[in-house]
């Protein structure tokens, strides 16, 4: 049985590209999330709104950190 060779399912050439929009995407999203809890009240805050946005911005800056790493040469 030959070994097949792993290839990767993003071209190479993306992955500067793909991490600057994921980090720009996920800081934007973190930075809405700021300036909305600091500027509602505690009882017009919605639950749900800011989970989803912690999700959202975490996962964006999880995937454009890694991004990073595979663009600076660093293979995880």
């Amino acid at each position: 049985m030959a070994a097949s060779s792993i290839s990767t399912p993003v071209p190479v050439a993306w992955y500067p590209t793909l991490a600057a929009v994921m980090v720009a995407l996920g800081l934007m999203l973190a930075a809405s999330f700021f300036i909305y809890e600091a500027t509602s009240s505690r009882k017009s805050r919605s639950l749900a709104k800011e989970i989803t946005t912690r999700a959202v911005a975490s996962v964006f800056l999880g995937f454009g950190s890694l991004f990073v790493l595979l663009a600076s040469g660093v293979y995880v």
